[in-house]
């Protein structure tokens, strides 16, 4: 069954299949500002860090996204914020705002971060993506998952970074 969240207040259904922490973190394509590809999820050599945020062009994953950049600096992970946004406006937040210690993604092209169950489903954000953390060890499974659950706040930091320190 899929997951709920809300939007000020208002159940908002997700799409896809409900991960939990010790799942396999499925393989997902998504497109960095310059249009190429990254497979995020899966083994890779690196803890994984995939945060999910409906837009960057509203205060909330504003705020994030810049947060997410300068906490995770100084973490050897792999760390990706994915949006619906378009890269070339995903280029021009990451230029605005420096934001450099994180790859910025979107998921226009294949909608694949539905395999996380964080495909908004119902609501004026239908097609766009729920506010989540997912921190995936490098053997690929999900370590640690947070969906917040009031889309119009942003997640818990210090418990993100303690699920990454308990991994490097």
């Amino acid at each position: 069954m899929a997951e709920t969240v809300t939007l000020k207040g208002n159940p908002v259904v997700l799409a896809g299949p409900t991960l939990s922490v010790g799942d396999d973190a499925p393989v997902a394509c998504v497109v960095k500002s310059d249009l190429s590809e990254k497979a995020v999820g899966g083994k890779k050599e690196k803890v994984q860090v995939i945060i999910t945020v409906p837009s960057l062009d509203t205060p909330v994953c504003e705020t994030e996204t810049r947060k997410f950049n300068e906490i995770l600096k100084e973490l050897p992970v792999d760390a990706t914020v994915v949006s619906m946004d378009l890269p070339f406006a995903e280029k021009r937040f990451c230029e605005s705002f420096n934001v450099g210690n994180v790859d910025v993604a979107s998921d226009f092209r294949y909608r694949d971060m539905e395999k996380y169950g964080v495909l908004i489903a119902e609501s004026a954000l239908k097609g766009l993506l729920a506010r989540a953390v997912f921190v995936v060890d490098k053997n690929g499974k999900v370590a640690y998952k947070q969906l917040v659950p009031e889309i119009t706040q942003e997640p818990n930091y210090d418990e993100v970074v303690e699920a990454i320190k308990k991994l490097i």
